[in-house]
């Protein structure tokens, strides 16, 4: 219901949004179709909009009395993208106790879970089943292939080569480029992180995902960018497999990102380099250290 919940709510933001005095508003089941989301959910919007007297619902005829204002918006720290909340229930899915390679997903039932439409569904899985970690089958069907050693790997190969020369590139920003004033944010939540580690290390997955995203973003590369994306979900969602030693490897790997900041900010590219070697080989142990065990155990049965 929760995950319901976002998704109602950042659909309906999007929607507000749109919205102008006098339109005349088209079926549930268009709504529907254009947010990317069920028709039980374009109904609880078009609900609300009646309730916020933002439009006039009878019946089949549905006009905007009045433009929307500020307060008619759920705060952003309610919502999330439909994008995100997709990836989330997804990930959840394939990285739990009972997943393992031959696991079912069906669309229908994923669509039916987080509470949107299957279209979405459809498209997040097309475009995350390029990297081989799912297959198509037929009847909106898709088989996890199951994240294995040898695909960990090969990630963490692809990960090295972009971000080295993403990171080269981000060292030769300009002065006035917005890139550092992002990267003296995430910098200084870094340090806040670690002021009161003990109770925040659990949400150092968010910040890493931050800081790497920051740095890709600097290679102006369409290539990288798109398919960091699957790189990003893989190791973000790492960090949550397996929780031993947990505190131990996020302190170790937030001491390396300030080491991997100080060479970004001193604009050296030696020290770039060496720093972004030894984090991503840090990671690169993590990330197959905290393989879950149904997928190893998976792993060893077909060696």
């Amino acid at each position: 219901m929760a995950r319901q919940n976002t998704v109602f709510k950042e659909a309906y933001n999007r929607y507000v949004a749109t919205l102008r005095t006098d339109e005349a508003l088209p079926s549930e089941p268009e709504i529907a179709s254009q947010l990317g989301i069920s028709r039980s959910t374009a109904r609880a919007i078009l609900g609300r909009l009646s309730e916020e007297g933002i439009i006039r619902w009878n019946k089949r005829q549905k006009i905007v009395l009045r433009d929307p204002s500020r307060d008619d918006f759920f705060p952003s720290e309610e919502t999330d993208s439909l994008h995100d909340i997709i990836e989330r229930s997804f990930m959840q899915r394939i990285l739990s106790d009972d997943a393992a390679p031959g696991m079912q997903i069906n669309e229908l039932e994923l669509a039916r879970e987080i509470g949107t439409g299957t279209t979405s569904v459809r498209e997040f899985l097309i475009r995350f089943s390029r990297f081989g970690l799912i297959e198509k089958r037929p009847n909106s069907h898709w088989i996890l292939k199951g994240f294995t050693r040898e695909f960990a790997l090969e990630l963490a190969d692809v990960r090295e080569m972009f971000e080295l020369h993403s990171a080269a590139e981000f060292g030769r920003l300009p002065a006035d480029n917005e890139a550092w004033e992002a990267l003296a944010r995430i910098k200084d939540d870094h340090r806040a992180m670690l002021v009161d580690f003990d109770n925040r290390y659990k949400a150092f997955s968010a910040l890493d995902e931050r800081f790497h995203l920051l740095i890709h973003g600097a290679s102006r590369n369409r290539f990288i960018a798109d398919f960091y994306d699957a790189i990003a979900i893989i190791f973000h969602y790492h960090y949550q497999w397996n929780k031993a030693f947990a505190r131990e490897r996020n302190e170790r790997a937030i001491h390396e990102h300030l080491d991997y900041i100080a060479a970004l900010e001193a604009r050296d590219p030696a020290a770039i380099e060496r720093a972004c070697r030894l984090h991503l080989r840090s990671a690169r142990q993590t990330l197959l250290q905290s393989l879950p065990q149904s997928m190893s155990d998976a792993e060893a049965r077909t060696a």
